[in-house]
């Protein structure tokens, strides 16, 4: 992923520098972050958050079509929003391993299309792909990453954003726009990226900056506030208060809370750690041996959780840390975003997703 600026070589009047938007849609909230070139430094500019009430989207599939545009005209209509990026639900998503004999530059979309019903429960007519180069076979042939969805799902996001008003330049796996944020752009190691979300929780190993694999547990942090809630009898305000506190600290105060979380916290673990022992015990599909994940990155606003990266590091034996959503953008000895850490990992997939209006992968 090499960056530049988008007036490299031909400069562009201000008026029609459109900017960077990232809209990151989930089941319970849209978050969007704007981001804007000054001189040779990336800012942040607009940024925020739309809840959306329960049931109008569900797993990443829109049921609630109007309640779904009046938010996205309350948005472009509050923060003049116009062209956006927008992220696609992992949930619905197809990713796969795919190798080709030799084949011309031109044909290649063709040649993995013929291939894809193969690797998928869908028709390539109703599907929607994308793929990335991984490297050129010893014995000829190129190895190729591919991911797949409905089409039915771009659709359904698709209509709605353009009868609000906005412009989608580009849809995205959640995945692949965390990946862009907090992996250093020039990386060539293997990472598994952890988004702790309020209804889920996503999975990915993303290697040489390519996803190879996603996985979603229905386990997020609204998942730990109802059971706080339930057990101490108060409000889900208070509940979510509780957790951000203690967290699994063992505080004397709050011995119970720990022990708590701390079932609900395992069960995730186990899950995280299922699809760590897998990379290493399955070869890929090449029959050779997966390249060492190099730690474990957590993103995403419920992995602030107090003593969640000391768990999951001493209990997995393995380097875990939290993800720095600017690291691919500026240090911070050039320019201090306006938005605290901890906030900003909420907005790891904005970022993410905002940042693709100035790198090509």
């Amino acid at each position: 992923m090499k960056y530049y600026s988008r007036n490299r070589f031909f400069p562009v009047p201000n008026f029609l520098m459109r900017p960077s938007v990232g809209f990151d849609i989930s089941d319970r909230s849209i978050k969007f972050v704007e981001l804007i070139e000054r001189g040779k430094v990336i800012c942040l500019g607009k940024f925020g958050e739309k809840r959306i009430p329960p049931g109008v989207i569900e797993s990443g599939k829109i049921k609630n079509v109007e309640e779904f545009k009046k938010i996205l005209i309350f948005l472009k209509e509050k923060y003049n929003l116009s062209f956006v990026r927008v992220s696609l639900p992992e949930q619905q998503v197809y990713i796969f391993k795919l190798n080709l004999p030799e084949i011309k530059n031109g044909k290649i979309r063709d040649a993995l299309e013929l291939q894809l019903e193969k690797h998928i429960p869908i028709s390539a007519a109703e599907s929607v792909f994308d793929y990335d180069f991984i490297n050129s076979k010893k014995e000829g042939g190129y190895n190729f990453q591919v991911a797949a969805l409905p089409k039915s799902i771009i659709e359904s996001y698709l209509t709605p954003l353009k009868e609000s008003g906005l412009v989608p330049i580009g849809f995205e796996i959640e995945a692949q726009a965390i990946s862009r944020a907090v992996i250093p752009y020039d990386s060539q190691d293997t990472f598994m990226i952890i988004d702790f979300g309020e209804t889920r929780t996503g999975i990915s190993i993303v290697s040489q900056g390519i996803v190879c694999f996603t996985s979603t547990i229905d386990i997020g942090g609204h998942t730990l506030t109802k059971i706080i809630q339930k057990s101490f009898k108060v409000s889900f305000e208070e509940a979510e208060k509780i957790k951000k506190e203690y967290g699994l600290k063992k505080d004397p105060e709050r011995k119970e809370v720990f022990s708590i979380l701390l079932n609900i916290i395992s069960v995730l673990r186990d899950e995280i750690n299922k699809h760590y022992i897998y990379w290493y015990t399955h070869k890929d599909e090449d029959n050779k041996q997966r390249p060492n994940i190099k730690k474990i990155v957590l993103c995403g606003r419920n992995s602030n959780l107090i003593g969640f990266v000391d768990y999951l590091s001493m209990s997995m034996r393995t380097k875990v840390e939290l993800g720095n959503a600017w690291v691919n953008i500026n240090s911070l000895e050039k320019y201090v975003p306006e938005i605290s850490a901890n906030d900003s990992m909420g907005y790891t997939t904005s970022i993410g997703l905002a940042l693709g209006d100035f790198c090509h992968d």
